[in-house]
């Protein structure tokens, strides 16, 4: 079993940043690789960047160059820092992590962003 927990969501302007976080807890020694999604209104849930335990990184054509994904394994935290961001950027942000074939989600962060 894996918990995660986001925070760091919330309003901000165009052109603004944010940092999200995520904590694991629970059978944290099986996590390998961890992402960020995010689902906006009416719209599908999306992979927005991945972070292996290695610290390999990829990420979503539409934020790449503006979001940096990172983690700190001694903290068992994943991190999002959202730059330049854009009103369509506009979503609830959750991270996932996959153990044992299960999928772990937290149950999510809403960032929005005014312009």
């Amino acid at each position: 079993q894996v918990q995660l927990v986001e925070s760091g969501g919330g309003l901000v302007q165009a052109g603004g940043s944010l940092r999200l976080s995520c904590a694991a807890s629970g059978s944290i020694f099986s996590i390998n690789a961890m992402d960020w999604y995010r689902q906006a209104p009416g719209k599908q849930r999306e992979l927005v960047a991945t972070i292996t335990r290695g610290g390999n990184t990829n990420y979503a054509g539409s934020v790449k160059g503006r979001f940096t994904i990172s983690r700190d394994n001694a903290k068992n935290t994943v991190y999002l820092q959202m730059n330049s961001l854009k009103p369509e950027d506009t979503a609830v942000f959750y991270c996932r992590t996959v153990v044992a074939g299960i999928a772990y989600w937290g149950q999510g962060t809403q960032v929005t962003v005014s312009s």
